[in-house]
């Protein structure tokens, strides 16, 4: 339940707390008064220890729904009389066993001394452990946001993005379209240029809608049919609702080419791919389960990057399975 740094760090302040009180009286005390003092500093401990672990609690686990000031007045109310309860017990304990010296409510006045005192270290530990978590929380965004610029950056080294100047590259385009004498090879070196054209600019944002990251698939599958003809099956069935929906940029790409990468693909055995939702709502891929003999060599890196990213920017996870010879990822969809 609780990470290590904040038991070392629940320890350090007990003992710091307990140290201080016990350095403030330890001139002004007597030597039959030792007993009492090591008394109070063991309260001291145990009662910082236990405003730790509560506050602790509170702050990162209960109610994450509820906002901080709401968590704050509940945990410091619990904490101020579980102290109160425990101070209780231990004055009965003591009445019970004859120990005059043991300190006592004699009226009202050293109650409320005694309620202020344990008040004042409540709401001490909780605003340390509260400033601790935000510079952790702050911390962890910064290195999150690391993380997600290496995983963009290694999602444009996997896509087809080539190391040439895009106005070279559709001005060249443009010119074989013109040259081109028959409808079929105009219309290749269109659907070539729209994947051109979305593998270029795709790095200016972390998600796409699916209606974008759809109308590229058409382009791109295009190009794919045309290699394979009909050694490739494509059944795409998204509904106008889903169409608002995000997505990571570029991930229906990269599934579908480790698809076409890792499994047979020919007339005799032709590989099939279905891309259709349900109502979680998500977006599912699927290919029959055909895998080569020998496959080139992959760096593996595809479907991890996709997992990663939407780790970073949305804290879910990316469903994959295997079963009846058919593979399934199931991407979850997000709201803009």
């Amino acid at each position: 339940m609780f990470r290590t740094y904040q038991i070392k760090w629940g320890i350090f302040l007990s003992i710091t707390f307990a140290a201080i009180g016990f350095l403030q009286k330890f001139e002004h005390i007597e030597n039959h008064q030792i007993r009492i003092l090591i008394e109070n500093v063991l309260r001291s401990f145990g009662n910082i220890s236990i405003c730790w672990f509560i506050h602790n609690y509170f702050i990162l686990h209960f109610a994450k729904k509820k906002n901080n000031i709401t968590k704050g007045i509940i945990s410091n109310i619990i904490v101020i009389c579980i102290l109160l309860g425990l101070d209780y017990l231990s004055i009965e304990f003591r009445s019970r066993l004859s120990m005059t010296d043991s300190p006592n409510y004699n009226n009202v006045q050293d109650f409320l001394i005694n309620l202020t005192k344990i008040s004042f270290i409540s709401v001490f530990i909780y605003i340390v452990i509260y400033n601790i978590q935000i510079n952790i929380i702050l911390q962890k965004s910064k290195l999150e946001n690391e993380i997600l610029k290496q995983a963009q950056l290694r999602a444009q080294l996997l896509s087809l993005q080539q190391q040439v100047s895009p106005h070279f590259l559709f001005n060249s385009l443009s010119t074989l379209k013109t040259i081109a004498k028959d409808q079929e090879t105009k219309t290749y070196v269109i659907q070539l240029s729209n994947v051109y054209r979305y593998l270029l600019n795709f790095n200016e944002h972390h998600l796409a809608s699916v209606r974008n990251e759809l109308a590229f698939m058409k382009s791109y599958l295009y190009i794919l049919q045309e290699r394979f003809e009909d050694a490739l099956e494509i059944s795409i069935h998204v509904p106008d609702e889903f169409l608002h929906y995000r997505i990571p940029t570029l991930s229906l790409q990269l599934l579908i080419e480790n698809a076409v990468k890792h499994n047979v693909v020919s007339p005799e055995k032709p590989l099939r791919i279905r891309i259709y939702t349900n109502d979680h709502p998500s977006l599912i891929v699927e290919n029959s389960f055909q895998p080569k003999l020998s496959v080139e060599e992959s760096t593996g890196k595809g479907l991890q990057n996709i997992k990663e990213r939407y780790q970073l920017l949305a804290d879910q996870q990316v469903g994959v399975c295997e079963y009846n010879d058919i593979f399934v990822v199931t991407l979850p969809l997000l709201l803009g």
